[in-house]
């Protein structure tokens, strides 16, 4: 359903590194960068794009006032996934919103880990299988 999306960064080599080591471990990697001319306010804006091999899927746009916060879950092959991604977050600065474990609240395999991103969006990685 959805082909790609977009979040804010105000340090974008932040949010940058926070989603090159988080989402790695999802199996994703970025898979477009450049530089965004629109703008006169932020010339030389910087946006990037993470995904599977030859898809760029969640983009990071530099923004220069913090927008949200949002929530985006990123979907793990399998429960070490998740955690793996949540350990990396910790890593790269991420703070903890929720360790990696089931929450039955959604549904009996739901199998999630929560973190902020540098400005502060959840972000959450997700199996959904049994172990």
């Amino acid at each position: 359903m959805i082909d790609h999306l977009s979040t804010y960064a105000t340090d974008f080599v932040s949010t940058k590194n926070f989603y090159s080591a988080t989402l790695g471990e999802l199996g994703y990697s970025v898979q477009a960068e450049m530089i965004l001319d629109h703008d006169p306010d932020l010339p030389g804006r910087r946006a990037c794009a993470f995904g599977p091999e030859g898809r760029p899927v969640f983009w990071i746009v530099e923004v220069l006032e913090a927008r949200g916060p949002r929530h985006v879950a990123f979907a793990a092959e399998d429960r070490d996934r998740v955690a793996a991604f949540h350990a990396a977050g910790l890593s790269a600065g991420g703070e903890d919103l929720g360790a990696p474990g089931l929450r039955p609240i959604y549904h009996k395999h739901y199998f999630g880990a929560f973190l902020t991103d540098p400005d502060g969006n959840n972000v959450e990685a997700v199996c959904h299988t049994p172990m």
